[in-house]
Order: structure tokens, then C-alpha cells, then sequence
């Protein structure tokens, strides 16, 4: 498939190693592939048959006009959230397509199924990522006003292993290593995109599978930023203005807060991941902060596969017919 999206020179914008500056973004999915333009997004999803299923969306930030809400810090936590309605959105158009043939019974259980399976996601992440690091911060530092700073420190290098345990550990499954191989598959498309090659998978295959701006960094960053927001946030005077002498209600309280700080955290990481490093790639300072993130792909990625490869293609030029009318 070739590239339908070419600007002019006077049009184009490079970063400092030459590629194409870009704000299109992906998700990989069960058998396919999400890309996020500027104001489209669309689906490409391998199914049964072989074929490739494309469908396209308009974004509803595309048409907003609050501007408050492409304000620093919080223009992060809108594509956050819009990001996680989106990938729902998404991954429920794949598993349709990528295993259901027809037949409505069968397309609402799948609704069904997809909205427990979010739930149930976001549970299990606050019991993985907030409830069980604090809870080994407890044992092995004893209550948050002890000492808050290790208090911190521990919670936060808990949370990091357990992430990274958990996510080397679902990569063993043969669904995810496939699903792996498709967000593999998004960077080098991405790669290929800002690099102004025609998109075919044999341009495509010659980039890594690592991203700057992958969503795997983004985590990482926000585990890391976690550490340095919490322990600028002492709880003890609160404790103290509140009455609060129990070990159970201090750590309850500590929960509340850790959650009711996550939209500023996300946001501060947004601005670091996606703004800053994201438009300047090359710069050391980025490769320094990044490399954690850098690495981390590692696990979350895969080698693509030709007919993967053609997926993410296939999604990518779809969301570029609709960038070239906007600029």
C-alpha cells in the first residue's frame, strides 16, 4: 500500500534527526490495530477470513472548542481519558471482527464481556499498581508517618517490579505475544511514516520496534513521577489535623490521596513523554529520562510479522487521508 499523505516541502516539519514531527499515535489489538490522528481514528483488524475489516471514527476532541482543556497538565489528563475510551472502543470493534462472524446474540454477549473485562481491569490495576506496593511499603517501613520518604521510595520501586513482573508474565501468553507483535507492528509503521517512506511492510520492517512516544513509556514515567509527587505531599501534618491515630485509617487515607493525585501525575507525565520528549527525540537529556520507558518495550513488543505489518498500514492510512484535509 503506498503512502497517500505526502506534503509539500514547504509544509513539512522535522525533528533534529530528520524524521517527520507527528502526533498519530496507535494502540495494538486483539488481531489488528488502532492509529489516533488529529481528528480521525481507525480500526484495522485481521479477520477469519483473512481480509482486512477498516472502519474509521471522527474524534471528539477533533471538533472541541474548550480551550481550557488543551491546557497544560490538563490537556494530559483529557487525552487520558479520551485514550482509554478510545482503546475500549477499539478493542471492542477487534474482538467482534477477529472472532465473531455475525449474529446480534453473539455482538452484545461480546459487549457484555468487554465492558466486565474493563471493570475487572480497573480493579485488578488499583489492587496491583496502588493497593499491594503501599501494602509492602507498610510491611517493610511501617505506617506512611514513620518515615514518608522511604515509605514513598518503597512503594514506588514495588509498584515498578510489579509492573514489570506482571508484563513479562501475560508476554508468555501465546494471545498477548500475537498482540505484542501488533503494537510492533504500529511503531515501525510509525517509524516508516515519519522517516517519509512509502508505507509498504518491506520499508516499514527496517525500523525498531521502540517508540518514544509509546504508551509503555508513558506508564513507566508516570510510576516514576508518582514517586517524586507522593513525597512532596507529607500526610502527617493531615493525620494530625484529623485525629487520625490508626494504623488501618492512615493507610486508607494514604489510598485516597494516592488516587485523587493520579489526574496531576498523568498530566505532569503527558507533558514530559508526549510534548517534550515526544518533539525533541534526539536531545541526551530525553534519552536519559526516556531510557526506562525505551527499555520497557522491550517486553511489550514483538517482531511483526508481514500481515501484521500490512494491518497497521492499513489503519495508518486511513487516519492520513484525514490529517492531509487538515493541515
Amino acid at each position: 500500500m503506498g503512502n497517500p499523505f505526502k506534503q509539500s516541502q514547504t509544509r513539512r516539519a522535522f525533528d533534529e534527526d530528520g524524521a517527520r514531527k507527528t502526533s498519530i499515535g496507535g494502540q495494538a489489538l486483539i488481531e489488528g490495530i488502532m492509529m489516533r490522528g488529529s481528528t480521525h481514528w481507525s480500526v484495522a483488524v485481521r479477520e477469519p477470513s483473512g481480509t482486512i475489516h477498516i472502519e474509521e471514527h471522527e474524534l471528539a476532541s477533533g471538533k472541541d472548542e474548550h480551550a481550557w482543556m488543551r491546557w497544560p497538565l490538563v490537556r494530559g489528563c483529557v487525552a487520558l481519558i479520551e485514550s482509554l475510551g478510545l482503546g475500549f472502543k477499539a478493542l471492542e470493534i477487534a474482538a467482534k471482527h477477529a472472532f465473531n462472524d455475525a449474529g446480534s446474540d453473539e455482538e452484545e454477549f461480546g459487549k457484555g464481556a468487554m465492558t466486565l473485562s474493563l471493570v475487572l481491569g480497573v480493579l485488578l490495576g488499583v489492587a496491583l499498581f496502588i493497593l499491594a506496593p503501599a501494602l509492602v511499603a507498610n510491611l517493610l517501613v511501617g505506617d506512611y508517618d514513620t518515615n514518608f520518604v522511604a515509605w514513598n521510595l518503597v512503594d514506588g520501586i514495588a509498584r515498578v517490579a510489579v509492573f514489570i513482573f506482571y508484563v513479562w508474565l501475560i508476554g508468555r501468553m501465546g494471545d498477548i505475544k500475537r498482540m505484542f507483535a501488533y503494537h510492533g507492528a504500529e511503531h515501525k509503521t510509525i517509524h516508516c511514516y515519519e522517516h517519509e517512506l512509502e508505507l509498504t511492510p518491506e520499508n516499514a520492517r527496517q525500523f525498531p520496534r521502540l517508540h518514544v512516544r509509546c504508551g509503555t513509556a508513558f506508564l513507566i514515567m508516570v510510576m516514576i513521577i508518582a514517586i517524586f509527587v507522593y513525597s512532596l505531599v507529607p500526610l502527617g501534618p493531615l493525620f494530625e489535623q484529623l485525629g487520625i491515630t490508626n494504623s488501618v485509617a492512615k493507610f486508607l487515607l494514604v489510598l485516597a490521596v494516592r488516587l485523587a493525585f493520579l489526574p496531576v501525575i498523568a498530566g505532569i507525565s503527558y507533558e514530559i513523554t508526549v510534548k517534550w520528549a515526544g518533539a525533541h527525540p534526539e536531545n541526551p537529556l530525553v534519552k536519559v529520562i526516556l531510557w526506562p520507558g525505551m527499555q520497557m518495550q522491550r517486553l511489550t513488543t514483538n517482531e511483526p510479522d508481514d500481515a501484521q505489518l500490512e494491518c497497521a498500514i492499513a489503519a495508518m492510512n486511513k487516519v492520513l487521508s484525514h490529517e492531509a484535509s487538515a493541515k
